[in-house]
Parts: C-alpha cells; structure tokens; sequence
C-alpha cells in the first residue's frame, strides 16, 4: 500500500468523470465583439455601457478643485497688494471692470494665464478620482500625446502664421498704415519670457478642457460627431471678452480644432494650432505690431483670421493623410458564450454475477 506521501499517479481517473470514459474537451475561447471608435466616442474605452453620469461628476468635482486652486493662487496675491501698489491698482481695476485687462502689464498677464492653466490639473484630478483615468485617451486614440504628429503640426502651423502676418503687415505697410498699432509702456523681454513660458501651457490647457474631455462627454450620450464639435462651442466662444467680430473669430477657431481632433483622432493638431496663434499673438504684441488688449477688430480682420485659420487647416489635413497615425480605436468586448451542455454520464455496465 503506498504511503501517504507518494504523489498521485499521473494516470489517475479524473475526479468528475466515471473510470472508462473520456474527459470532456476544453471550453472554446470566448467570443468578441470588435468596436471601432472615433475620438469622441473613447469615453465608452471604459465599458460598452458607460454610466451616463460619470461625465457630469468629472466636470463637478473639477470645477470645485479649480475653485479651491484658484482660492490658493488669489490668497497670497491679495496678501501682496497691502504692500505692492502696482499689484493693489491691477487689483482695483479688475474689480471695477473685468473686461479691462491690460494684457501688456506682466502682473496681470500671469495671473490671466495661471487661472486657465489651473483647470488642467483640476481636470487630471477629478477625472482620475471619478473615471480613474488620465490624460492617455483624452490624448488621442492611441492612448497618449503623440508627440512626433504634433512636433510637425507646430511647423507647419509656425510656416502658415508667419506668411499670413507677412503678408498682412506688407498690405497695411502698402496702404500707408502704422505698422505699429498700439501704444504704451512695453517690456519686451519679461513679456517675451512669460509668453513663452505660459501660452503653450494655456492653449494646451483649453484643448483639454474644450475639444479633450467635453468632446468626449458629449460622445458618450451622442453618436455623431457634429454634436460634439460643435455643443462645445458657445463655452468657448463666450469664454472670450471679445466684440461680435471677435467673437466670430473665435468661433471659427473652435469649429477648426474641433473638426481637426476628430479628423486626426487626437489633440495634437489642435494643440499646434491654439500654440502657435497664441504664442505668434502675444509675442507680436509684446514688440507693439498688434494691440494685446483688442477686443476683435473689423471685417477685414476677421476674413484674413479665418484665411489664415484655413490655410493651416488645409496643410495639416495635408499632412495628416500623409501620415500612418491612425485615427480610430478598436474595442474588443467579451462576449456571452453560449451555455454548453453538461458532459453526460454515462451509467456503468452492470455487474456480471460470476459463475460457480
């Protein structure tokens, strides 16, 4: 008799199945579904039912953590303008009006750019707390920035905003205009610093927050991507303290970097976009040939930002279908696999009374 150490013997009956039968063949593998997604569909990467109200607490959750960041930025600045006047006046007239920034002062420059460049973090945050994620499918489709698409979507970007200036400056310099067309105490190089510090991070910020996550929750309870292109847009439009040629201005830049982010499957050409007119803006009104403070303009001003804003578009779609990226997601879903019937059992052969 073996003893009760010795190992099992490899060719011991199966447990579940009676001596003499064979054991029941392996489960086959279980069934997929396969979904592919646009980038404003990506909220569904999480469950092919998302939970419709997940959205709607990310977005509470970051407006209250923006409110407690911007609380803490403002705090010790209010501190600061007991001892520093410049700082009190700056403070005084933002009260009086909000809509008189004066946006060649640095104070005040930073303080604007820092109070959008905090909802990033309080977006990270809230989505990460609520949704457990980050920034990887807010990104784009695969799940991160690609950073080499949107290296070339800033050059280009870069070539067709330089032309387009070029050619405005030289029209207006053609008719006789003052090419310089503000007036004021400037300081070119501290503005210069901070543009180039803060605007990429600020543009960065808005694409976030207008074409990332809103484009997506409107995706999550609406198929068609125009509903997510363009409900976002009023928020961005009138985000801006601009007149109504300003303000079509902007919302001719919403609809271009809402179209692009769909079309690309990702942020990167918005990004590159929202950078290089806001850096290209701000750096030329830190030298005096635009007016930082203008609140929009005229018609001929709008009809060369939308000609320019449709060049850059144009050259980006160019390159994008150029380019091997891809542009939608594949899901793969488990599916339910079917009920199998239970491996029958056969009763044993029954017992032969043996012979005397």
């Amino acid at each position: 008799m073996p003893s009760e150490t010795d190992p099992t013997p490899a060719s011991a009956p199966h447990p579940a199945v009676p001596p003499g039968l064979p054991l029941p063949p392996p489960p086959p593998p279980a069934p997929e579904v396969v979904e592919s997604v646009e980038y404003h569909r990506l909220n569904i990467a999480r469950g092919r039912r998302p939970r419709w109200w997940r959205p709607l607490l990310v977005a509470l959750l970051g407006v209250a953590l923006y409110l407690a960041m911007t609380l803490v930025l403002i705090v010790p600045l209010a501190f600061l303008a007991v001892f520093v006047p410049e700082i009190g006046a700056a403070f005084q007239g933002l009260a009086a009006d909000p809509a008189m920034l004066d946006m060649n002062d640095p104070m005040t420059f930073t303080a604007t750019m820092l109070s959008i460049i905090l909802l990033l973090p309080a977006l990270l945050i809230a989505s990460r707390i609520v949704a457990g994620r980050g920034l990887g499918l807010l990104s784009s489709v695969d799940g991160r920035l690609r950073w080499g698409w949107m290296l070339r979507g800033l050059g280009i970007a870069v070539v067709v905003f330089v032309l387009g200036m070029a050619i405005q400056i030289a029209l207006s310099a053609i008719a006789g205009q003052d090419i310089v067309v503000s007036e004021g105490d400037f300081q070119a190089w501290p503005m210069l610093l901070l543009v180039i510090l803060l605007v990429p991070l600020q543009a960065t910020t808005e694409e976030y927050v207008f074409r990332g996550f809103l484009m997506q929750a409107i995706g999550s309870w609406l198929r068609h991507p125009a509903f997510a292109i363009l409900l976002p847009l009023p928020l961005f439009v009138f985000g801006h303290l601009y007149d109504v040629w300003g303000l079509l201005s902007v919302g001719a830049f919403a609809l271009a970097a809402g179209w692009l982010t769909w079309r690309t499957g990702g942020l990167e050409a918005a990004i590159a976009l929202h950078i290089v007119n806001n850096v290209g803006v701000f750096v030329l009104a830190a030298l005096g040939l635009v007016d930082a403070n203008s609140s929009g303009g005229g018609a001929i001003d709008l009809l060369a930002s939308v000609v320019v804003l449709a060049a850059s578009v144009a050259a980006l779609e160019w390159a994008w279908r150029r380019s091997s990226l891809a542009r939608i997601r594949t899901l793969r879903w488990p599916a339910a696999a079917p009920i199998r019937a239970p491996h029958p059992i056969q009763p044993p052969p029954p017992m032969q009374t043996p012979q005397a």
